[in-house]
Parts: C-alpha cells; sequence; structure tokens
C-alpha cells in the first residue's frame, strides 16, 4: 500500500501493478481492490497484472489473457466468462488474437 500510495504522489496518467494480490493479507488485498476505481476516477489509468483472475476482472473494464508472451482472449471484463478464461490462460485453444 505504501508503494501505490508513494506512486500516486506524482500523479501518474498510468499505474503498473505486478501481482497485486502476492503474500498481501486477505483485508489488505480487499483495500487495494476497493481504492482502484477511485484512482481511476481520478484520471490514472492502471494496468493490473494478476494470477487472481476474479479479482482482476471484477476491478477491470477490459481482461487481456496472455499464454507464452501472445494474447490469447481481450474483451470487457464483464462479457468473459470463467471457461473462456481457463481456455485462454491453460491454452486449450492455441488460436493467438493478432
Amino acid at each position: 500500500m505504501v508503494a501505490i500510495g508513494s506512486a500516486l504522489l506524482c500523479n501518474p496518467r498510468l499505474l503498473l501493478c505486478d501481482e497485486v494480490s502476492l503474500g498481501l493479507a486477505s483485508f489488505v488485498i480487499r483495500e487495494i481492490y476497493a481504492a482502484l476505481p477511485t484512482i481511476a476516477a481520478e484520471g490514472t489509468a492502471a494496468l493490473i497484472v494478476e494470477q487472481d483472475v476474479g479479482l482482476a476482472q471484477s476491478a477491470s473494464s477490459r481482461l487481456y489473457c496472455l499464454l507464452e508472451g501472445r494474447v490469447t482472449l481481450h474483451r470487457r471484463s464483464t462479457d468473459v466468462s470463467r471457461s473462456e478464461i481457463t481456455a485462454a490462460y491453460f491454452g486449450t485453444s492455441h488460436h493467438a488474437v493478432a
């Protein structure tokens, strides 16, 4: 939370978050994800890399899945099903999106 707060002091246009939930207590993770809509509303876009797909999907407007460095799925977060994410993430469909 301190790292995110420090980054926001500079009023960035883009906030990059890599594995926000890794190693944190669940209440801290909830607080961070609860703050993301406010951060976005104040004009800072956020790029979140997260293996907890449910968290990422609930906090984002667009969802991208990568497999071996290629985008295998991208759509509005609300339009993507869990089975589509599983297929894209684990490679049951190897067709990369151009």
